[in-house]
């Protein structure tokens, strides 16, 4: 079975190195086995031919790699796997059926069922394609065996998906906790969506956003841990090979494919079909240290950035830097909010830990996302912390995180800034001009004004383990604007 120039090359990148044309072998008519070998500057993504004849009720695929000996700090193979049905394998996702990363060795698809991470579903006859990705190949190279079963007969019914609300039992106008990135076993997380559900609502959460590694089968599995008081919505995270971004709140149903990088210039679409699903585009861990981590597409497209990724760490502190040197403009008009998300996989993994407190007009997917987008919002590392702040100009008018306090530029401002939660913490105040002003209590009141400050925000932080390096946070807030005028 000779591959096309657009199978081997599936990634796009001219001049990659060949992969070897798989060697197919039939022990039975109900079982097919694919090898091959992927060398060392492959493309990121290699399609492997699967012809699927009819009657075919279910599809179980299964795989194995070499892992060959490699010399210390030298990456060792890692391969990723999913599946496109016969509608093909273009960008836009219309032939995707799943994809479980490296999480899995095997995975099935019927009908009515299917491995979480992919999509249940016809198995229609024709050209599939197993999608192969050496997140990292050794030196020697990446052997790997495909071996895909085919069991006949009668196919099942598709289930018609149940989805989530997109309204929850709220307080009104109110500051709402939530995390927008979690992990479940629809992707390479270990617990289940009802399980999550329910670590959310003991931690205090009242939102959360279903963020799977490049699939969107959760958004149909939450039928399970459907709470009144908790509003579920369904998102991705969009795992690229220079980048990850998180689609917040897109309608459900919504994939967003990931086969690009940051130099083939194509993310901008892909950023336009999240938002014209009503989501909002947030990149994900900017600074973090894995390999394809690093944000690399820029902030032209985003509409929000999480600075705070899971226990804070020293990439948190580079985000937080590097957002903070973003806020220069004079008047907030456009500006980049931030928030603080626990990326969950696993224990020890905390749900809510970090997690973004929003105001928000109700517990419904268009207000938390409403609020997001605006910057009326601050990250804490627990429900358990509780932050109050704002600036009150000359005749009494008030002004929040995110929000914007006009005033003459001479004007007299006081900003205010109450903590609960977080004993023994220092509270700080930062401005376009660096770090205002430090206290030991949990209380605090600074006067400013708009010609010496354009805005203002503030950090808690836990005392410092290496001075002088600061400690690590306990909550941070957006800015209040100080526009003159």
């Amino acid at each position: 079975m000779a591959l096309t120039r657009r199978e081997v090359l599936a990634s796009g990148v001219s001049g990659a190195a060949a992969v070897t044309t798989p060697h197919l072998s039939a022990p039975s008519p109900d079982t097919r086995i694919l090898s091959g070998t992927i060398p060392p500057g492959a493309p990121d993504f290699v399609e492997i031919p699967l012809d699927v004849p009819r009657g075919v009720r279910e599809l179980r695929v299964s795989y194995t790699y070499g892992r060959p000996p490699v010399p210390p700090g030298t990456p060792g193979n890692a391969l990723d796997i999913g599946i496109f049905d016969e509608h093909g394998t273009a960008l836009g996702g219309r032939g995707f059926r799943g994809w479980s990363g490296g999480a899995r060795s095997e995975f099935f698809l019927r009908a009515d069922e299917a491995t979480p991470g992919y999509l249940p579903g016809p198995i229609g006859a024709g050209r599939w394609h197993v999608l192969l990705g050496p997140y990292t190949v050794a030196p020697q190279g990446l052997p790997y065996e495909i071996t895909a079963r085919f069991t006949f007969g009668e196919p099942g019914r598709t289930p018609r998906p149940i989805h989530p609300p997109q309204r929850a039992r709220g307080r009104g106008r109110a500051w709402y906790r939530g995390d927008c990135h979690i992990h479940s076993v629809h992707s390479d997380g270990r617990r289940t969506p009802a399980e999550i559900a329910a670590l959310a609502r003991a931690a205090g959460l009242d939102f959360i956003n279903s963020s799977e590694h490049n699939t969107h089968s959760a958004h149909a599995a939450w039928a399970d841990a459907l709470s009144p008081d908790l509003l579920i919505m369904t998102g991705e995270e969009i795992t690229t090979r220079t980048g990850h971004v998180l689609a917040v709140g897109t309608d459900p149903g919504t994939f967003v494919d990931w086969r690009y990088r940051a130099r083939e210039n194509r993310f901008g679409r892909f950023a336009r079909t999240i938002r014209g699903a009503g989501g909002l585009v947030v990149p994900a861990h900017p600074h973090a240290t894995c390999i394809g981590c690093t944000w690399k597409f820029g902030f032209g497209e985003a509409d929000a950035v999480e600075v705070w990724n899971g226990p804070w760490t020293p990439d948190d502190e580079v985000s937080l830097a590097s957002w903070d040197a973003t806020l220069r403009g004079a008047d907030g008009e456009r500006w980049l909010p931030a928030v603080a998300n626990s990326d969950h996989h696993r224990d020890p993994d905390l749900i809510g830990g970090p997690q973004t407190v929003v105001l928000a007009e109700d517990l419904t997917r268009e207000a938390i996302l409403a609020g997001i987008r605006a910057g009326r919002s601050y990250g804490a590392e627990s429900a358990g912390v509780s932050v109050a702040f704002e600036a009150v100009g000359p005749r009494g008018e008030r002004a929040g995180t995110g929000e914007r306090l006009r005033a003459a530029p001479d004007a007299d401002v006081l900003v205010r800034l109450a903590v609960t939660g977080a004993p023994g913490c220092e509270l700080r105040l930062v401005t376009d001009q660096g770090l205002a002003l430090t206290s030991a209590d949990s209380a605090l009141e600074w006067r400013t004004s708009p010609a010496r400050s354009a805005y203002v925000r503030a950090e808690v932080r836990h005392p410092a383990t290496l001075p002088p390096l600061p400690g690590a946070l306990a909550a941070f807030t957006n800015p209040v604007w100080l526009p003159a005028g």
